[in-house]
C-alpha cells in the first residue's frame, strides 16, 4: 500500500490520498466523454473551503437528496436515493460517527464500504472534491452545505478508477454495489411472449419481462424503483437519451366519479422538473380528483419531482429497475411474495477457454461449462443469480480499470450470459441424457447484463445449475448467489482438470508441495511490493531429457485452501537460477522467465510453459502482502521417452533376476547379451545384499 500523503492546513495534518490523487488521472480515463472539455478548469477543494459550515447530512432529509452535476451518473444517483430512505443500508456504506469538519478528530478522510464481487470492500478517500469556481462540478446534495453524496461519488469513482468511468451505467449495478442485494430490470416497451420464444432457440438478445406494478404491491414502500428512458419521451421536454429517474411513491387516488387512478411521484436527479404531462402544476389531470386530495398530493412534491399517471408512466418510459428490499438483519425480501429469504450462499466460478467455456446450448461443448449442485431441503422460494465480473485491465491505480472504448457500450464490459437449471436425481445423474431434456427453469436468452436472476418455488431435491456465455471460448469470472426462504446448500460439481498437452514421445511426473502464507512472515504479496521475496520459494530443475525444442514441458498449478466466499487473488512467478546461484543470492530485481498473472480471485491458477534445462524456483503469492492462507503447489514435468524406457528396462531386469534366481544360473551366457547380463548381475547382487 502506498504511503499516505499529508498536507498542513490550519495547523492540522490532513490526509491526502496518493492512490486517488487530486489530479486529472483521477478525473479522466480516455477523455471520451463530455467532461473531457473540463480539463484545466477543475480545482480540488475540501468542503470547509467550499462553504462555512459543511455537514454530511441535513436536518431536513429532503435537502439531502442527490442533485446531478456535469457527470452523466444519474444511474448511480438513483441508487443513492434508496440509501437515503433506508438508514440501516446507508450506515453500512458510510459507517456512522466518523469525525467531521470542526471535530477534534477530523483529519480530512472518510471511510466507505462498497460491495464488489461477493464481498464488502473498504474504500478510504480524502475529502478534496472537484470544483469549478469553488463550486462542486459533479454530484451534490440539494443543500450546498451537505456532502455525503459528493463523497460517496468520489469513493465509487475511486473503486472504478476515475470519475469518467461513471459516465453511463445501469441502476441495477449501482443498487447491488451499494446494498449487496439483488436488482432486476423489467421492460415497459414491446416484448416477446413465452409463446413467441421457441424453447429450442438460444440467442444473445436481451429479453426482459413486462412489469406489472400490481406485482410489487407487497413491497412497494420498501423496494427501490427506478425508471429510465432510452430516448426523449413525449412528456419530457428536456430528457435526452439514456436518463434514469427514481420512483418515490405510487398510490391509488379516488376520482370525483368514484373510480381510481394510479399516480406515481417521480424524482429527476437533475433537481428540476422536466415534465409537461397532465399532472404538472395546474394540469388537467387534477380536475378529476377531489380538491383536498389534489392539494395534499401537490404539497408532497419537492424540487425536481412531478406526478404522472400509470398510462403516462407505461407509455413514456422504456424500462424499470427494481431493487429488492433488505431487512435490518441483512435478509433479502422477495419482490414476488414479500417473504424474507433468510438463507443465502454464494460460490465463485470461471469460464476458461479450452476447459470450461462451453458456450450456449447450441454449442456441442455446452456440457463443459461449470456446473453447480443446488440441494433444496424443503419446499420454498428460491432466487438464483449469476453475476459476472467486469472485464479489467492492469493499472497502478487503486482500482483496475475496465476495458472500454469511446462508444462505452455494455458489450465491452460484459459477456452475454444465461443460467439454466435442471431437476435431477443425483444418484442417477447422466449429463448427456439430462442436457437433451428441457431445463425446469432458465433465464432464456443470453443477455449482455452484469447479472441475471432465476426465481421459483422449488420442491425438495437436487438441481443442477449451468451458467454459460453465449459464445464458446468466452472467458470471465462469475459468482453464483442463492437466496431462499428454506434451507439449501450450494456446491460445485468438480470437473476434471485440464488435460496436460502430452505428446507421444513422453510421459509426465508430478510432484506436490504444501506451503503457507503467514502474515508478517511469509505473506510478501506480489512483485509490486518489496516484501515479495518473503514468500515461500520452491526450487526445481529441468533436465536435458525433459527439455524439448517446442511444446510444453512444465505445468504448474497453485491451489489456495480457502472457501469460495473468502478467496485471495493469487498467482505465481518462475525465476531461473544462474549457475552457482541460489534463491538467497538471486538479485531481487531479477525478472521472471514465466508468470501466472494477473492475480485472480479463484481456487486454482495454472500455467503451462516450455523451459530450457536448468535450475528454477517458483514464488507463489497473494496480490496484497499479509494475506494468510494455506496452499498446495503441483509441479508436472515431462519425462523424455529415453528415461521412461530406462525405467521400464530396470523393472523388467528386476523381474528377470527374480526369475533367474529360481530357474537358471547367471553363468548361462546364452540367455542374454553380455551388456544385459552384466546389468542384471549388478541388480542381482544388490538384491542379494538387501536380503
Amino acid at each position: 500500500m502506498k504511503e499516505e500523503g499529508r498536507a498542513a492546513c490550519g495547523g492540522e495534518a490532513l490526509f491526502e490520498d496518493l492512490d486517488f490523487p487530486a489530479e486529472d488521472t483521477s478525473l479522466f480515463c480516455d477523455s471520451s466523454t463530455p467532461i473531457a472539455r473540463l480539463q484545466g478548469d477543475i480545482s480540488w477543494r475540501r468542503p470547509q473551503e467550499i462553504c462555512q459550515s459543511p455537514a454530511l447530512f441535513p436536518d431536513n432529509i429532503s435537502l439531502g437528496h442527490a442533485k446531478q452535476g456535469l457527470l452523466g451518473d444519474c444511474w448511480f444517483l438513483c441508487a443513492c436515493t434508496f440509501l437515503l430512505k433506508n438508514k440501516h443500508l446507508l450506515n453500512k456504506v458510510l459507517p456512522p460517527d466518523q469525525p467531521q469538519w470542526g471535530d477534534s478528530g477530523y483529519r480530512g478522510s472518510f471511510q466507505f464500504r462498497l460491495w464488489q464481487q461477493g464481498h464488502w470492500t473498504e474504500v478510504t478517500i480524502d475529502d478534496r472534491l472537484p470544483c469549478i469556481n469553488s463550486t462542486l462540478c459533479f454530484s451534490r446534495c440539494h443543500s450546498p452545505a451537505v456532502f455525503w453524496v459528493a463523497l460517496l461519488e468520489k469513493a465509487y469513482a475511486k473503486l472504478h478508477g476515475s470519475y469518467e468511468q461513471l459516465w453511463a451505467g445501469q441502476v441495477s449495478e449501482a443498487l447491488v454495489d451499494l446494498t449487496g442485494g439483488l436488482a432486476e430490470r423489467w421492460s415497459l416497451g414491446d416484448f416477446q411472449t413465452e409463446e413467441e420464444q421457441r424453447p429450442e432457440q438460444d440467442s444473445d438478445q436481451v429479453r426482459r419481462r413486462r412489469l406489472d406494478l400490481n406485482l410489487l404491491c407487497r413491497v412497494k414502500d420498501q423496494c427501490a424503483i427506478s425508471c429510465s428512458t432510452h430516448s426523449s419521451p413525449g412528456g419530457a421536454s428536456e430528457l435526452g437519451q439514456y436518463h434514469a429517474l427514481t420512483v418515490m411513491e405510487w398510490l391509488d387516488v379516488k376520482t370525483v366519479s368514484g373510480s381510481k387512478v394510479l399516480l406515481l411521484r417521480i424524482r429527476n436527479p437533475w433537481g428540476r422538473c422536466c415534465w409537461g404531462g397532465a399532472w404538472i402544476g395546474s394540469g388537467t389531470g387534477w380536475s378529476c380528483v377531489d380538491p383536498a386530495s389534489a392539494l395534499d398530493l401537490q404539497a408532497r412534491v419537492a424540487e425536481g419531482e412531478f406526478w404522472l399517471d400509470e398510462t403516462e408512466f407505461l407509455s413514456q418510459f422504456d424500462d424499470v429497475t427494481v431493487g429488492y428490499p433488505i431487512s435490518e438483519e441483512g435478509h433479502l425480501k422477495s419482490i414476488y411474495t414479500g417473504n424474507l429469504l433468510t438463507h443465502n450462499q454464494q460460490l465463485a466460478g470461471r469460464w476458461m477457454k479450452g476447459h470450461s467455456a462451453g458456450g450456449s446450448r447450441n454449442s456441442s461443448i455446452y456440457g463443459s461449462n461449470p456446473k453447480f449442485w443446488l440441494k433444496v431441503c424443503e419446499r420454498g422460494e428460491v432466487l438464483v443469480s449469476l453475476l459476472q465480473h467486469r472485464k479489467w485491465r492492469n493499472t497502478e491505480k487503486y482500482a483496475q480499470m475496465p476495458l472500454e472504448d469511446s462508444k462505452n457500450t455494455k458489450h465491452q464490459h460484459y459477456q452475454a450470459i444465461a443460467l439454466h437449471m435442471w431437476k435431477v436425481e443425483k444418484k442417477r445423474f447422466n449429463l448427456c441424457r439430462m442436457l437433451n431434456k428441457p431445463p425446469c427453469a432458465s433465464t432464456h436468452c443470453h443477455a449482455y447484463e452484469r447479472e441475471v436472476v432465476l426465481h421459483g418455488q422449488l420442491e425438495p431435491g437436487y438441481y443442477l445449475l449451468i451458467p454459460s456465455t453465449y459464445q464458446p471460448g468466452a472467458e470471465a469470472h462469475f459468482l453464483i448467489r442463492v437466496f431462499s426462504s428454506s434451507s439449501t446448500s450450494l456446491s460445485a460439481l468438480k470437473s476434471p482438470a485440464p488435460s496436460l498437452p502430452l505428446t507421444t514421445d513422453g510421459e509426465w511426473e508430478t510432484s506436490y508441495f504444501r506451503g503457507s502464507w503467514v502474515e508478517g512472515r511469509t505473506a510478501g504479496g506480489s512483485r509490486n511490493f518489496l516484501s515479495h521475496w518473503q514468500n515461500p520459494c520452491f526450487p526445481f530443475t529441468v533436465c536435458d531429457e525433459s527439455a524439448v525444442t517446442s511444446g510444453v514441458n512444465v505445468r504448474i498449478t497453485l491451489h489456495q485452501s480457502r472457501p469460495d466466499t473468502d478467496l485471495h487473488p493469487i498467482g505465481f512467478h518462475i525465476y531461473k537460477l544462474p549457475e552457482g546461484e541460489s534463491v538467497q543470492t538471486l538479485p531481487r530485481d531479477e525478472d521472471p522467465v514465466a508468470s501466472c498473472v494477473p492475480h485472480c480471485y479463484t481456487q486454482d491458477v495454472s500455467l503451462a510453459c516450455c523451459l530450457s534445462p536448468g535450475a528454477y524456483t517458483i514464488v507463489p503469492s497473494t496480490y496484497q502482502p499479509d494475506c494468510s492462507a494455506h496452499f498446495t503447489l503441483s509441479l508436472a514435468r515431462r519425462i523424455h521417452r529415453k528415461v521412461v524406457k530406462s525405467q521400464e528396462r530396470l523393472g523388467r531386469a528386476i523381474q528377470e533376476v527374480s526369475l533367474l534366481d529360481n530357474t537358471a544360473t547367471l553363468a548361462d551366457k546364452s540367455l542374454f547379451p553380455q551388456w544385459h547380463r552384466a546389468f542384471i548381475m549388478v541388480i542381482y547382487r544388490m538384491s542379494q545384499n538387501k536380503s
